[in-house]
């Protein structure tokens, strides 16, 4: 099939099931669609393996063999997505809760990260699955990090006070750089260990110019497009602008080896809270936000539809199945610590409202980030149950934490 057939077949089966959804089972939009496909796609295995040949089950699964996952979500899909969600980033809000942004986004995602591959290292050795402490680290770094896409739409259909919905949306968009920053060395560092020592001082290095870079080239790019926006008057050319920005910046990220992720939400940042004071009419302003949430419901809609269908062609090997079911309490601990000791440390000097902690703890959904990440491991032993915790987990958060935020916010905020 072309690409143009891919698109085709994609975008009808996710105008077909949203509508499904929408007239019939009436679950969260994103949720539905990777509910819909998951049923689907487990399914067409049921049939396949009851009445083998009856469906036409290897075109259908080598349709979805012909996406690379990998390239399409953080190569493709993933830029645009966080641009999107953080156009509506209140700066003010993040400006005051930056500390407590930062320290989830960063100390939050390494402590998570360490009691997650040590966790899920002892667990593996008790169960008799061989799996080195490197490539379990490895694990903790690409499942530690919310994801923004599974939280931001999340945050549509569940009211949450205004400071704890700044903390969650802020902490998502950052930490998924800072995660795929860690997730890149600790992978580095895992090859190296199979094939000859490490340089401590090259992975710090590493870090530091795709973190820090990533912010610096962001806040240039979308200086440069503020001030071409600010400089006309004209909405198509300034969304034009807009599109120019994401995919420039985050290719030219990739180019000088920065953190691609972390360039676009400062540049969103930017254009969002700058472009509508003084560089945007009222008119380029409704176009410009309203062209970025129709990018972000469609694109939204494609990825978690393809999550649900992605199982048809996962190694999910059921021996690993006491392994994946320890996984999910492991990473729900690490996920309470690493919400824990920030918001704890910081509370002589923040105000939190009460219930933050089990807000933040439940509403850590992950998503189809760490799905790419994983299926970004180079064809090593521990590939296959790596890819079967992660898949585990990002359905469990999605769908059950998804599905129960509400209300756990209910209950618990006051």
């Amino acid at each position: 099939m072309t690409i143009y057939d891919l698109i085709a077949v994609f975008l009808v089966l996710t105008a077909t099931f949203a509508w499904i959804n929408h007239r019939l089972i009436r679950l969260p939009h994103t949720i539905g669609l990777l509910v819909m496909g998951l049923v689907a796609s487990l399914g067409l295995i049921c049939v396949e393996l009851i009445f083998p040949g009856v469906l036409p089950y290897e075109n259908l699964a080598g349709i979805i063999r012909q996406i690379d996952f990998q390239k399409t979500v953080l190569d493709g899909m993933l830029a645009f997505l966080l641009f999107a969600g953080a156009l509506h980033v209140d700066l003010g809000q993040l400006r005051d809760r930056a500390w407590v942004v930062g320290s989830m986004a960063t100390v939050g995602v390494l402590v998570s990260t360490g009691i997650i591959g040590v966790g899920f290292w002892f667990a593996a050795g008790a169960l008799g699955v061989p799996i080195a402490l490197s490539w379990a680290l490895v694990f903790g770094a690409l499942i530690s990090p919310t994801d923004p896409v599974a939280v931001l739409s999340t945050l549509k259909t569940v009211r949450v006070p205004e400071i704890l919905k700044a903390e969650m949306i802020g902490e998502s968009l950052f930490n998924v750089g800072v995660g795929v920053v860690i997730f890149t060395v600790l992978m580095a560092t895992a090859i190296g260990a199979g094939g000859g020592g490490v340089d401590v001082i090259e992975i710090s290095e590493l870090f530091f110019i795709e973190a820090l870079g990533g912010a610096v080239l962001g806040l240039a790019t979308g200086y440069i497009a503020y001030r071409a926006m600010r400089a006309i008057d004209d909405y198509p050319i300034e969304v034009l602008i807009s599109l120019a920005l994401v995919a420039g910046t985050y290719t030219l990220a990739a180019k000088l080896q920065m953190s691609g992720p972390i360039a676009v939400v400062v540049a969103g940042v930017l254009i969002g809270n700058r472009g509508p004071q003084d560089a945007m009419s009222d008119q380029t302003e409704q176009y410009l936000f309203g062209f970025w949430t129709l990018i972000d419901e469609i694109l939204n809609s494609v990825l978690f539809l393809l999550i649900g269908l992605e199982v048809l062609v996962l190694r999910l090997d059921p021996s690993f199945s006491w392994l994946v079911a320890l996984a999910v309490p492991l990473v729900l601990c690490a996920r309470l610590l690493a919400v824990a000791i920030p918001v704890i440390a910081l509370s002589t000097n923040y105000t939190f409202i009460r219930g933050t902690i089990p807000v933040l703890t439940w509403g850590g959904l992950r998503g189809g980030i760490s799905i790419a990440l994983a299926l970004s491991i180079p064809e090593v032993a521990e590939k296959s149950v790596i890819l079967a915790a992660t898949y585990a987990l990002v359905l469990f958060t999605v769908v059950i934490q998804g599905l129960s935020l509400r209300a756990v916010v209910e209950r618990v905020v006051k």
